[in-house]
């Protein structure tokens, strides 16, 4: 059964569209898509909708139902796209009539809703201590090009920081009275605000960066670090590892040491500790203390 919605606020476009039944998608979608142009998600968002378009331009929402939804995931499939990549995708129209439904007053029927498909659990690679000193004494043989790398993975795996986050770090926002990094929510995936301590490993880092970069920016304004980084990983013969491997890195080494899961979370900025519990696993001292309650019971 195809479902109709009003429209009693906001137009979606310069030109009103009238009732809600006759919205077409286009003018929702590239509405949605002008209003979060300037999120940081908003990349990611364009190439969803690129996706998007060529099936549902010019159809009115009401002519869009769950069937045609989950025939445009099969579809997907068949194409060899992932579970995540899917998913982003009906949820940028699902985000897109919620938004209009909350913030201009539509009652638009969501089609999307249910039709996400179940991911995979997220990939956890993570080095030893051992391996991490290796790539990043590998890194400072690659010379004065990449005389930051060192510096840049001391960093990453014990702070947690996101490769963007350390890269824009500015030095007004390192607090070394204080031993913390500050973020506000525009540095952030999530946007919000978090505090970073700063252990020794990473102050003496950041001690090497001030001598050798003493402007703006904590790493001088270098824009990527692929290459090089790729490079001191082959040096240092650790195969399969990404710069984002270096953050399930950090956590690992905390959930290793004892820290709490919501501890983990909050260091690494987490919106939910949903996120967090891939890494519960490494922790299995903390299941068997439990398991050794009923021995006594």
């Amino acid at each position: 059964m195809r479902r109709t919605g009003t429209c009693t606020g906001h137009p979606l476009s310069s030109t009103s569209p009238g009732d809600g039944a006759l919205i077409s998608f286009d003018q929702l979608i590239l509405a949605y898509l002008k209003i979060r142009s300037a999120e940081k998600s908003a990349v990611r968002d364009c190439n969803a909708a690129q996706h998007l378009f060529p099936v549902f331009t010019e159809k009115l929402l009401c002519d869009i139902d769950p069937v045609d939804i989950r025939q445009y995931v099969r579809m997907r499939e068949t194409e060899g796209a992932a579970a995540s990549t899917i998913n982003k995708e009906i949820g940028l129209l699902s985000r897109a009539i919620h938004y209009a439904n909350r913030e201009w007053g539509y009652a638009l029927y969501n089609p999307a809703l249910g039709c996400k498909k179940r991911e995979p659990e997220g990939r956890v690679r993570w080095l030893t201590r051992q391996e991490a000193q290796r790539l990043i004494d590998c890194a400072g043989q690659l010379g004065p090009r990449a005389a930051h790398l060192p510096e840049l993975i001391t960093l990453a795996v014990h702070t947690g920081m996101r490769k963007g986050e350390l890269l824009s770090l500015e030095w007004r926002r390192v607090d070394f009275a204080h031993g913390l990094i500050y973020l506000e929510a525009s540095h952030t995936k999530s946007s919000k605000r978090r505090s970073i301590p700063l252990n020794q490993p990473a102050k003496t880092a950041l001690t090497a960066c001030r001598e050798r970069a003493p402007g703006r920016y904590v790493f001088g304004g270098v824009k990527d670090v692929k290459r090089s980084f790729a490079h001191a990983c082959r040096l240092a013969g650790i195969d399969n590892f990404r710069f984002h491997d270096l953050r399930h890195t950090f956590a690992s080494w905390l959930v290793q040491a004892g820290a709490a899961l919501a501890e983990v979370r909050d260091l690494l900025g987490h919106s939910s500790i949903e996120m967090t519990e891939r890494y519960a696993h490494l922790a299995p001292e903390r299941l068997r203390g439990a398991v050794a309650r009923l021995e006594g019971a």
